[in-house]
């Protein structure tokens, strides 16, 4: 074995290394998420769902009876001392739980924090009921402040109450949702109390109440569409049940608008009744539903915990010993070598170390990259986990998507660096434009990037990976070394003997003895390593070099640089009898675009899908251009060739 030999497979060896022990830390830190997500929502509902349960259906009972006391116009009567003595003791619970710690909850510091407002909200509850004692509240004021507190109390249910998006989740969310509906039902009752305990229901409050009756009526609907198959059930059962029956009678005649102002013929016993006959069997289903939900989620949960050990403690037994072995192979080929270096004569005066070194710091670079960006992603899922599902979620799965395709950019560098082919490879030909389109979703601030759209060419798919990477070197370095607030332009054109794809920035550019150095190294990559501070165009060099592609550059007539790929007619063909813009000058003039659609899969089994969206304000030299930009990759499709 030859030194470069040795020194290709210990590169190879560590490139694996890097691959596979990132590979296995996202694994089990997904893997450990969900367990440690599984053991905060039992937490929460062991510590604070219970009492949060238990302090609403107090707060709610507090708030009818001090409005039948204004509305009677009485004092202070035993049944609401004893109301506000058991919601005292409800809100006593909630504040052990601010006040405690528990490591199991280490990961629900905002539930936390909403628990605390809730407290603060309820040390103001005293206020109000001293102003009901001595008559300085009207009912609406005093209803109203009862009414922001239940609404604090509901807020402190959360995404952190889902595990991960799964049954569970929906399943939590929609029994929340179910006990809201109780709660409009619950105020609907305290209106109608302090109506009939004062023999009026006024103008106002017969709006409020035809609106309070359509909206818990909705939201309940709402709310128990999305409830298991046997919780709709059981709603149906109750729907049609004398539960809700006398409960249903009453309202229609409250509504009645022949009424006047008097709820005629309906007295208090009737109401109390019908509405505590409702109320309970919604807190019932509400109770039976959270409880059904958690015991069929308990064999998934034995899952993620039995996963989460064989991938962290299988997994990293497994990393640890591949890890020996290849240290092992490494070590005996270094002696080996070493062995071969003292038999053989003493290296010249021009003999150096350089070339193991220059290869070692790109591979160390591009290693440090991957550890940047995985710590991204990773922060992004651990956001993304702990919320509900919204709008925002859309947008950081993109970014999610972004940086994995950076991620897998950087690796197959790596892998196209040591000689060897990464696995993502394409037999039949793909568009130009897709090419670009890729090349451009693997480099960050992208949406700086403008694409002609206009590309009648199709690109040999044995050469697309490389392509890709070496556009992306090309565009990423554009943009580095350009303002922010200039775009990058990437456009298709026709050369003789194929076509060319130039990369057009509005920086400072280079100046002569600094173009000629880049471009001797883009025609001559060395063999032995990057020179210092040039391994982004060494990169490049390589790649044009591995598919057959030539790359140069030249000043742009802005100022800026044009890298100029140029890539032969074996690598190329038309796709169709369209001119593209090849007279105009890079930059100057871009075609309309068309608008924003999904792109086809690609030939091969690589993919390139990824979703172009109109035009909007891009730099501010191309604010009208029309030409395309890139969003992210947003499927990962293959499809099967022959």
């Amino acid at each position: 074995m030859t030194p470069s030999e040795g020194r290709l497979i210990r590169t190879r060896l560590a490139v694996l290394a890097a691959v596979l022990i990132t590979l296995w830390s996202y694994g089990a830190y997904v893997a450990g998420q969900d367990a440690a997500d599984l053991l905060r929502v039992r937490a929460l509902a062991d510590t604070l769902g219970q009492p949060i349960d238990r302090l609403i259906l107090s707060l709610q009972s507090e708030r009818r009876v001090t409005a039948e006391t204004i509305a009677g116009a009485g004092s202070t009567a035993a049944p609401l001392v004893g109301a506000r003595e058991i919601t005292d003791r409800a809100a006593a619970e909630v504040r052990g739980f601010t006040e405690g710690f528990d490591l199991r909850l280490l990961s629900a510091g905002e539930v936390r924090d909403r628990a605390g407002e809730l407290v603060r909200r309820l040390d103001g509850l005293g206020t109000i009921r001293s102003q009901v004692d001595t008559g300085r509240i009207d009912q609406a004021e005093a209803v109203g402040g009862y009414d922001q507190v239940i609404d604090v109390a509901f807020r402190v249910y959360g995404p952190e109450w889902g595990a991960y998006e799964s049954t569970l989740a929906a399943d939590t969310r929609a029994v929340i949702a179910l006990a809201r509906a109780r709660e409009l039902l619950a105020r609907e009752d305290t209106l109608v109390s302090a109506a009939l305990t004062g023999g009026r229901l006024g103008v106002d409050e017969r709006r409020r109440l035809t609106e309070l009756v359509s909206n818990q009526r909705y939201a309940r609907t709402d709310a128990v569409a999305g409830l298991p198959v046997d919780g709709r059930g059981e709603h149906q059962r109750l729907a049609t049940g004398p539960e809700f029956a006398g409960l249903l009678a009453l309202e229609d005649r409250l509504l009645r608008t022949d009424t006047a102002n008097a709820p005629t013929g309906i007295t208090m016993p009737a109401w109390r009744a019908a509405a505590d006959a409702a109320l309970g069997a919604l807190q019932t289903l509400v109770t039976t539903t959270a409880r059904s939900s958690v015991e069929r989620a308990a064999p998934g949960a034995a899952v993620i915990v039995a996963r989460t050990g064989t991938v962290v403690g299988l997994g990293l037994i497994v990393v640890l010993v591949l890890l020996l072995s290849w240290a092992g192979t490494v070590r005996r080929l270094t002696d080996e070598l070493t062995r071969r270096d003292v038999d053989s004569p003493a290296p010249g005066p021009d003999a150096t170390a350089a070339p193991d070194d220059a290869h070692q710091e790109l591979f160390l670079r591009l290693t440090r990259r991957n550890q940047v960006l995985l710590r991204d992603q990773l922060s992004l899922l651990d956001g993304m986990q702990r919320r509900e599902r919204s709008a925002e979620e859309t947008g950081e799965l993109f970014q999610l998507d972004h940086l994995t395709t950076r991620i897998r950019r950087n690796v197959e560098k790596l892998i196209a660096l040591t000689g060897a082919t990464p696995a993502r490879r394409w037999r039949r030909p793909v568009p130009l434009l897709d090419v670009a389109r890729g090349a451009v979703a693997e480099v960050p601030d992208y949406h700086r990037v403008l694409i002609a759209p206009h590309w009648p060419w199709s690109l040999a798919g044995p050469a697309v990976t490389d392509v890709i990477h070496l556009l992306a070197e090309l565009i990423e370095n554009a943009l580095a070394f350009s303002p922010a607030e200039t775009t990058v332009r990437v456009t298709g054109e026709h050369r003789p003997q194929g076509c060319a794809v130039v990369v057009v920035d509005d920086g400072p550019g280079l100046d002569a003895s600094a173009l000629a150095e880049a471009n001797h190294l883009l025609g001559n990559p060395p063999p032995d390593g990057p020179p210092t501070g040039l391994a982004g165009f060494y990169t490049v060099a390589v790649l044009a070099e591995r598919c057959g592609a030539h790359v140069s550059l030249r000043p742009s007539r802005r100022g800026g640089t044009a890298a100029i790929v140029l890539l032969p007619d074996r690598l190329v063909t038309m796709t169709d009898t369209g001119r593209g813009p090849s007279a105009a000058p890079v930059g100057d003039t871009f075609p309309q675009a068309r608008n924003g659609a999904d792109l086809p899969d690609p030939s091969g089994e690589g993919e390139l899908p990824m979703r172009v969206r109109p035009i909007g304000p891009t730099g501010p030299e191309h604010r009208s251009t029309g030409v395309d930009t890139v969003e992210l990759p947003v499927a990962r499709a293959t499809r099967r060739h022959q």
